[in-house]
């Protein structure tokens, strides 16, 4: 294993991420049966990583898939990984680490899998040097969210607290979303026109000193939420969980999204309307510099600074 290559760890060892395949009869392929979780680095150390694989685990218990070795040691093997991997990116750059697990290869395919197979669980854990520049026009500026005709999925059908890669729906709401606006990120409503959430990041609105999140019933419990919930009340800010629907964002003071790649993102717009004075506001500010002091890092500098060949 080159030195200078990245590695994943995949069927149970580290390979060189140019070795890393997954068979096209694994559950992930043929179902799109896959949990998955996502962590990154500050200063190429792991960010509530405990917090991560706890929610990946959890997925799995839920969706029925029994990991290959514990928690504690999926830690250890990300530590390894980032270890390595860190050492062929700049001191500025960061990585995204990646979870995913899905129940396996099928032994025996023919348009539907018999249930008696015995399996064993695909568990990859991978990492990229995260393009800062992908992110950079909305942390700026700010963003634009569209909702579009697809809902999210009920909590009765798929409960959202699974993170997973069932995404089809999401691939169909961003083509709509994308002809208003190839650069609008995608929020969806409810069934009852509940505002819930993006496909990678909670949507978050601000009224006064308060940030609002959307109802926990029908949304991911995002970690970056979770960060912002404990910022809030360090700098005099309130925080509640409660149904919003789209009048409530127009009418706003301010709007983010909250993800762990670029922590906040400040959204400008709506459908095309402006959210408050239609460019990022104080809230905003004042949280991500509340994220820099937890972090030990300007995380704002290195957004719109930093980029990735």
């Amino acid at each position: 294993m080159s030195a200078k290559e990245p590695i994943a760890y995949l069927g149970g060892r580290m390979i060189p991420v140019s070795q890393a395949h997954v068979n096209i009869f694994d559950a992930a392929v043929v179902l799109g049966a896959t949990v998955t979780d996502l962590t990154r680095t500050f200063r190429h150390e792991p960010f509530r990583l405990e917090d991560h694989t706890a929610r990946f685990y959890n997925s799995c218990k839920y969706a029925g898939i029994d990991p290959p070795i514990s928690a504690d040691e999926t830690m250890a093997k990300a530590r390894q990984l980032i270890d390595h991997n860190t050492a062929l990116i700049e001191q500025q750059q960061d990585l995204a680490v990646v979870y995913f697990m899905s129940p396996g290869e099928f032994t025996m395919y023919a348009g539907a899998a018999p249930s008696d197979q015995p399996m064993t669980p695909t568990f990859c854990i991978h990492s990229f040097p995260m393009p800062f520049q992908v992110w950079k026009p909305m942390v700026e500026s700010g963003g634009h969210v569209v909702t579009p005709s697809t809902r999210h999925v009920p909590p009765q059908c798929l409960d959202p607290k699974i993170k997973n890669r069932s995404r089809l729906h999401w691939w169909i709401a961003d083509q709509q979303t994308h002809l208003v606006d190839p650069q609008a990120v995608t929020v969806l409503l409810d069934l009852d026109g509940n505002i819930t959430e993006a496909s990678g990041a909670n949507f978050l609105i601000v009224s006064g000193n308060t940030v609002i999140a959307p109802s926990p019933r029908n949304i991911l419990h995002g970690i970056s939420m979770k960060t912002v919930e404990q910022l809030c009340p360090t700098i005099g800010l309130g925080y509640e969980q409660r149904e919003f629907q789209l009048f409530n964002v127009v009418t706003a003071d301010e709007a983010m999204l909250a993800t762990t790649p670029y922590c906040l993102a400040p959204v400008v717009r709506v459908n095309g309307k402006p959210i408050g004075e239609g460019e990022p506001g104080p809230i905003y500010k004042r949280l991500m510099s509340a994220w820099s002091e937890l972090v030990g890092m300007d995380v704002m500098e290195q957004l719109l600074t930093v980029s990735c060949p």
